[in-house]
């Protein structure tokens, strides 16, 4: 199935952690490249969600948004620096010592002292996280895919009608080929008679020119090459891999051909197709560059 390289998709799930919103943007690009914009402290999930993305697409530019929101109360705990506690005890009593008065201070009274009390709050679980951000992102990455699977669908069908165009073309050179030495030949045979000012010409001479002639605007061969390529570039489009790159391939191949073609023809008519030809190849070529 064809599939574009362009896409959106957004996931959200309400986990038991984390809120989380998923973003995804989609672009054409000659590789893979996935970039993942989160909050720094879960970044070590960052290639996990990689992972995933290149799990479901081989070829774009995949930007990757996560939000997250607190959906509970953090849990949080109550630190003693003993050390410091006991320090400003020793101080205060070295402190009364030398005034010479009494020593009135309390647990409560220490606690109040800075930095003696400390709250911190646990350490998020970056495994119980990703279980809230993978919802939401294959949720996103679903809506993508299904934006890309129909994209590349309305590709498909402009693809078909160009490489219809393009047989059509290709048809009418083939039939037109083989005149183009019977013209040579005729206006050839006319012109001798023109400089010699007689009817008798040297028919084997004429024969020569016009088989060198033959020879050297031969463009069978590349016909049948052209038509190859078109057959494989048709049959391609049926692929349930993917073609973006194969595709442009047969279109640089079919684009080598027709110029053979137009260089060797010797022909207005065949010249004017090539030019038609070489305009729809290059609307070909402008299409696979959305495809993935």
């Amino acid at each position: 199935m064809i599939k574009s390289m362009t896409g959106f998709g957004r996931g959200e799930h309400i986990g038991k952690y984390k809120h989380v919103i998923a973003e995804m943007k989609a672009v054409n690009h000659r590789y893979s490249d996935v970039l993942i914009k989160l909050p720094r402290q879960y970044t070590l999930i960052e290639e996990r969600i990689k992972r995933s993305v290149l799990d479901c697409i081989s070829r774009g530019r995949i930007e990757v948004y996560l939000r997250f929101e607190d959906t509970g109360k953090k849990e949080k705990e109550v630190q003693v620096d003993k050390e410091l506690a006991l320090a400003y005890y020793k101080a205060l009593k070295e402190l009364a010592t030398i005034t010479e008065t009494p020593l009135d201070i309390g647990v409560e009274d220490l606690a109040e002292l800075p930095d003696v009390l400390n709250i911190e709050e646990q350490q998020e679980n970056l495994e119980e996280i990703w279980e809230d951000v993978a919802p939401a992102l294959q949720q996103a990455l679903e809506i993508l895919l299904e934006m890309r699977e129909i994209e590349g669908a309305k590709l498909k069908r402009d693809l078909q009608e160009h490489l219809l165009i393009l047989h059509k073309l290709h048809n009418k050179i083939e039939e037109k080929s083989p005149q183009v030495v019977d013209n040579y030949r005729e206006k050839l045979h006319k012109r001798l008679q023109e400089i010699l000012d007689t009817d008798q010409v040297d028919e084997n001479r004429l024969a020569l020119e016009v088989a060198l002639f033959a020879d050297k605007c031969s463009i069978d061969e590349e016909l049948v090459r052209l038509n190859s390529h078109l057959a494989q570039f048709k049959q391609t489009l049926d692929e349930d891999n993917p073609v973006g790159r194969k595709l442009d391939f047969l279109i640089q191949e079919m684009n080598r051909e027709v110029n053979t073609i137009g260089s060797k023809a010797n022909d207005l008519d065949i010249t004017q197709q090539v030019v038609e030809m070489k305009s729809e190849i290059e609307k070909l070529r402008e299409q696979v560059q959305n495809i993935e």
